[in-house]
């Protein structure tokens, strides 16, 4: 088993800076690729940002230029830095694992992910 905690969510005002943090702990395999989704009030949850065991990474088109992802292997732990927020970036952010090796970090879906957070909420004051 996986487990997957998320840190670092808060109130900020528009324009500020968060860094969210993700510590997975348990039988973790060297192949995998982990991600950020975020889910705001009433809306689907949607793809954030990902990144591979190799470094690859991929961000959403919304935050681009905006938001960074990356990885700590030896720590297992990857990091959302996140900048220029914006009112719209309000959501419950979620970190997710996954260890099959055919997923890419393009476009990837929730369902391809089988290990999960309980999520850190980032609120963006206008």
């Amino acid at each position: 088993q996986v487990q997957l905690e998320e840190s670092g969510g808060g109130l900020v005002q528009a324009g500020g800076s968060l860094t969210l943090s993700c510590a997975a702990s348990g039988r973790i395999f060297s192949t995998y690729t982990m991600a950020w989704f975020r889910q705001a009030p009433g809306k689907e949850r949607e793809f954030v940002a990902a990144v591979r065991w190799t470094g690859a990474a991929n961000h959403a088109d919304s935050v681009k230029g905006r938001f960074t992802i990356s990885r700590d292997s030896a720590e297992n732990t990857v990091y959302l830095q996140m900048n220029s927020l914006k009112p719209e970036d309000t959501a419950v952010y979620f970190c997710a694992m996954s260890f099959r090796r055919s997923l890419t970090v393009v476009g990837p879906r929730d369902v391809d992910f089988d290990y999960w957070g309980q999520g850190t909420q980032v609120t963006v004051s206008s």
